[in-house]
């Protein structure tokens, strides 16, 4: 559907939008970006991954972006490593259809080939239809250029896929195929300036608080990885508590990716689908019991000293008809609790100061890493508030308790993790994860994924300045000796134990000592210690 027409806007209102694109996309912006010229001031950049990242940068210390729109893996490239928000154009379900339709004419035998995630979907299009699809994956663009060698090895004649894919299927000698439509691209530029309008109303409230840099939710159902039954119960329930607009209450330990269900819970609702409803995170128990009062509530002209001038419009009204995640609920003072209820009861707020009620619709999807039921036993948590929380429970299975998901998550977390530091993974990258399983499987884990994935990072770094570096045993606990305490080195070979003194252990630290190590950086602290600044918080709170 058509975006139905607009009157222009005054220059200095526009939204600015930097296109990023490179090969044949860059010609598609273009031609989409001329139906938005009224709407936006718009440039295109003919850049990618490295070249475009310190371009843009260099440009943002002067000049003003609100938002970047690209597609496929430099979009992802991009994602993580600018300040700015990024849109990533994705191709639907039918421009998939239409790609691998037009293939089919080409050759009776198509790949496709996709960042990062397969498209599980594509299994059945092929049994439906009667016709082979290749799948591959890539994370660098060596990676993807061996994955289409491999394809044109098994008589594979023509490749779908994004701009890179095919510049490299062109490059082997293959039909091309472009899976981007048009439309794609205008839903991509409809949701730039949807999050551009409404950062530029939470920049003229000038939050203080600690939400989410974006008011969209970055992860899905397929961010939500590993092939356990755990886990695929886990997704099972996310799509079940979708359809739902009751609250949820997600438990789980440090680390076992509480806010990416959330948000993955809020991707498949139709507070999400079709209508780009926002999705708004605060920690309850980061912030000042004043502050979180007015940040969740709002306040009115005059409502307390330092309140800012005509009021303040709370999270609870940025995020009406779409998600508020409340993370740690346990450390909510029990006044705020009161206040949370009722709200939730009557589906009213009134800001601090004021008298008029204010209808909101909005989903509360909370999460805690405490027994909130012991909490209610030693008076610190509202009963009445819980059982309003907890309408629908989950509770997130610890890394330890799917070791079969471990192997998997490493391999994915260091290949992207290479990928970042722009090294390619290891040819035999796959047998040499295998090789370190039992390491892997013996480990408690408990800071759970986010501790995997740091240790993928901190992998990624020793190899990617020792190419021929094997990821042996002995290697892993060399650069991760905190392993051993959990892994019985006494079934390891005698080079694994003798190399694990070498490395540094950030954990025998004090997180006070680290955080001023790091000039107060909690982002930089946390990263170093291998924990989340929610648990760097915690760790700091308790002296």
């Amino acid at each position: 559907m058509r975006r139905p027409p607009q009157p222009p806007l005054d220059h200095r209102d526009k939204p600015v939008i930097w296109t990023v694109s490179v090969s044949r996309l860059f010609d598609l912006f273009r031609d989409i970006t001329l139906e938005y010229d009224d709407l936006a001031t718009i440039e295109p950049i003919n850049l990618g991954f490295d070249d475009a990242v310190r371009h843009i940068r260099e440009r943002m210390a002067t000049e003003r972006c609100d938002a970047v729109i690209a597609a496929g893996s430099n979009g992802a490239y991009l994602k993580g490593r600018l300040s700015v928000p990024v849109i990533i154009a994705k191709a639907s379900g039918y421009d998939v259809m239409q790609a691998l339709a037009r293939a089919r004419r080409i050759s009776p035998q198509i790949g496709v080939v996709t960042y990062q995630d397969p498209m599980p979907e594509l299994g059945e299009f092929a049994a439906t239809f009667g016709f082979p699809i290749f799948q591959r994956t890539y994370a660098t663009e060596e990676d993807a250029r061996a994955q289409i060698n491999e394809l044109k090895a098994a008589g594979v004649k023509a490749v779908v896929g994004a701009g890179l894919v095919t510049d490299l299927a062109e490059e082997a000698g293959l039909a091309a195929v472009f899976v981007y439509s048009a439309t794609a691209i205008r839903r991509a530029f409809d949701d730039a300036l949807e999050l551009a309008r409404l950062t530029q109303i939470e920049s003229n409230r000038g939050r203080r608080a600690v939400v989410a840099d974006t008011l969209r939710a970055r992860h899905g159902l397929h961010d939500l990885r590993g092939e356990s039954e755990a886990m695929e119960a886990l997704r099972q329930s996310v799509v079940l508590y979708a359809r739902s607009p009751a609250t949820v209450l997600i438990q789980g330990e440090t680390g076992s990716g509480k806010e990416l269900v959330a948000q993955a819970i809020h991707r498949e609702s139709p507070r999400s689908l079709g209508a780009n409803r926002p999705f708004i995170a605060i920690n309850c128990g980061a912030i000042a019991e004043s502050l979180l009062e007015s940040e969740l509530f709002g306040h009115e002209d005059g409502a307390f000293t330092g309140a800012r001038r005509g009021g303040h419009a709370g999270l609870f009204e940025a995020a009406n008809h779409g998600t508020l995640f409340l993370d740690e609920i346990g450390e909510m003072p029990l006044a705020l609790q009161t206040r949370l209820l009722r709200v939730l009861e009557e589906r009213e707020v009134v800001r601090v100061g004021g008298t008029r009620p204010i209808a909101i619709n909005v989903r509360i999807i909370s999460a805690t890493h405490c027994d909130l039921e012991q909490r209610i036993r030693e008076g610190r948590f509202r009963a009445d508030l819980f059982y309003r929380l907890a309408v629908l429970r989950l509770h997130l299975p610890a890394l330890r308790e799917r070791a079969s998901d471990i192997p998997g998550l490493a391999e994915w977390s260091l290949k992207n993790a290479l990928a970042a530091l722009g090294a390619r993974p290891h040819p035999n990258l796959h047998a040499e994860i295998i090789a370190c399983a039992p390491l892997l499987r013996r480990y408690d884990w408990p800071g759970n994924v986010r501790e995997l994935r740091n240790l993928a990072e901190r992998l990624a770094l020793f190899l990617a300045a020792e190419p021929l570096q094997a990821l042996t045993p002995a290697f892993v606990l060399g650069v991760a000796p905190e392993l051993a305490n959990g892994a019985g080195t006494a079934a390891l070979p005698p080079a694994a134990t003798t190399t694990a003194t070498a490395a540094p252990r950030p954990e025998d630290e004090s997180a006070s000592a680290v955080l001023a190590r790091f000039g107060g950086r909690r982002d930089a602290a946390a990263q170093y210690l291998g924990i989340s600044r929610t648990t760097l918080w915690r760790r700091l709170r308790a002296g």
